[in-house]
């Protein structure tokens, strides 16, 4: 799932940088906290707001599991842009990100593809380890996107597609012992 919403008052660019999550929304938490398995490995990425996330959900589950902080998991890192307002970036630069942006970089960023690459084997590796175990994994938008293409084999663009809510859920399943195992969507950008 992608985290709580940060607190960024400014509308600053903020991918890789460790903005705080707003956790207000204690009802949201609540039910969100109903719909996760109880007996799962917690993952989360390096950044502060999927950390707090996640204790805010397990307060309500009366869970304390250190999650499991996978670097891999991170957002996209927007380089030069981090913590830039949009409107204050030069438009030739993002004129050419806008054209291709599963594809190009900002000035010494990622591109879409760079994290859907970085987020596959992270993800293979969990599976790998965690077979036959519900894994939570609280994530950035664009982490859920990257998941996403890796599990079905999407087009950039196509994962690109999915609008990703704070505290909106997205179930994946594994399916095995059939002819052709793989991965099964049951739920995307869920909200309880």
């Amino acid at each position: 799932m992608r985290h709580a919403p940060v607190q960024n008052p400014k509308r600053l660019v903020y991918g890789q940088s460790d903005m705080p999550a707003d956790l207000s929304d204690q009802k949201a938490l609540a039910a969100l906290a109903g719909q996760l398995p109880r007996d799962a490995v917690w993952v989360t990425s390096h950044l502060s707001r999927t950390h707090d996330t996640a204790r805010g959900l397990q307060a309500f589950m009366d869970k304390d599991v250190a999650p499991q902080a996978e670097s891999g998991f991170a957002e996209q890192h927007f380089g030069d842009w981090e913590l830039q307002n949009w409107n204050d970036l030069p438009k030739g630069e993002t004129t050419r990100f806008w054209t291709d942006f599963a594809r190009q970089h900002p000035p010494k960023g990622e591109s879409f593809a760079d994290v859907v690459a970085r987020v596959g084997p992270v993800f293979d590796q969990l599976n790998s380890d965690w077979a036959g175990k519900d894994i939570v994994a609280i994530v950035h938008g664009g982490t859920v996107r990257a998941l996403l293409a890796n599990a079905l084999g999407l087009s950039l663009e196509t994962a690109l597609a999915f609008h990703v809510d704070t505290l909106g859920l997205t179930t994946l399943e594994y399916i095995d012992g059939v002819e052709e195992p793989g991965w099964r969507v049951n739920g995307v950008n869920q909200r309880f």
